[in-house]
C-alpha cells in the first residue's frame, strides 16, 4: 500500500463491522435491512450500468452482498474492497461456496486504489459507506478516478436532517432494532446538496437520484422520489 496516501479509515468503525462480519449472510440478522434493500439497488444500478459483461467495483463493499449479486448478475468482473479484513474473509468464504468465480476481494483503500488502477471500471458503487469515514469527498473523488470515461458512478447515504434522526437512528435503531445500536453517527449524514456538491467538485454529473423508502406496515422497501432519508444517486464523468 501506497504510505504517501493518507488512509481515510475510521478504525472505530472498522472494528464495528469486524465484531459483526460473522454475521454478514444471516439474512434474518442485523444486516436484514442490506439483503432487503440489495435487489432494489442492484436494479438501480443495473438501469443506468447495464451490468452484463462489465468490470465492476464494490467500495466499501463489507461482506459482499451487493458485490456478489452484481457478481451473480452478469458482470465480467466483480472486485469488492473494504478495509475491514474480517469482513472480507466472509464475503470470500461466501462467494467460494456459492461458486461465483468472477468476482475478487481486496483490503485496499479506495485512494490507494484509484492511484493504482485508475479508470479502469466500467461501475463504480459505493454504497452506505460514506457516512462511516472521516472524509467522503475523498471517497467521491477516488471513485471518479476509479471509474472509465463512459462508466457510472453510484452513491447511496443517508440524508442528514430531523426526519432522518427520527427514522435512522431513534426509529430503526432504538425503537424497532432493524441495526444495531451506534451503526450510524447522524452528525456524519449527508444531504443530497452537499453530495451533489462534491461529486461536481470530482468531475461528476449526476443523472439519477432516488429515495429508498420503509413501509412499517408491511415492512417492505421500495424506490421513491423521496429523499428525506435514504437516498441514492447515479453520476457519470462530466
Amino acid at each position: 500500500m501506497n504510505t504517501d496516501i493518507p488512509t481515510n479509515v475510521d478504525h472505530s468503525e472498522i472494528d464495528k463491522f469486524s465484531r459483526l462480519a460473522h454475521k454478514w449472510w444471516d439474512k434474518n440478522g442485523e444486516f436484514k435491512p442490506l439483503h432487503d434493500i440489495n435487489p432494489l439497488r442492484l436494479s438501480y444500478i443495473d438501469q443506468f450500468g447495464h451490468i452484463a459483461g462489465k468490470n465492476v467495483l464494490d467500495v466499501g463493499c463489507g461482506g459482499g452482498i451487493l458485490t456478489e449479486s452484481m457478481a451473480k448478475h452478469g458482470a465480467a468482473h466483480a472486485m469488492g474492497i473494504d478495509m475491514a479484513e474480517k469482513s472480507l474473509k466472509t464475503a470470500e468464504i461466501h462467494a467460494l461456496s456459492e461458486g461465483v468465480s468472477n468476482i475478487a476481494y481486496r483490503c485496499v483503500s479506495v485512494e490507494d486504489l484509484a492511484a493504482e488502477q485508475p479508470h479502469s471500471f466500467d461501475v463504480v458503487t459505493c454504497m452506505e459507506m460514506m457516512e462511516h469515514v472521516p472524509d467522503p469527498a475523498s471517497v467521491i473523488a477516488s471513485c471518479a478516478k476509479l471509474v472509465k470515461p463512459d462508466g457510472v458512478v453510484f452513491f447511496s447515504t443517508i440524508n442528514r436532517n430531523p426526519k432522518s434522526y427520527v427514522h435512522a437512528i431513534l426509529g430503526a435503531e432504538c425503537i424497532l432494532g432493524l441495526v444495531p445500536r451506534g451503526t450510524h453517527d447522524w452528525q456524519k449524514f449527508i444531504t443530497p446538496a452537499e453530495l451533489a456538491r462534491m461529486s461536481r467538485a470530482a468531475g461528476l454529473d449526476i443523472i439519477g437520484t432516488k429515495g429508498l423508502g420503509y413501509n412499517l406496515l408491511t415492512q417492505t422497501y421500495a424506490l421513491t422520489d423521496n429523499t428525506d432519508v435514504n437516498y441514492m444517486i447515479a453520476c457519470v464523468p462530466a
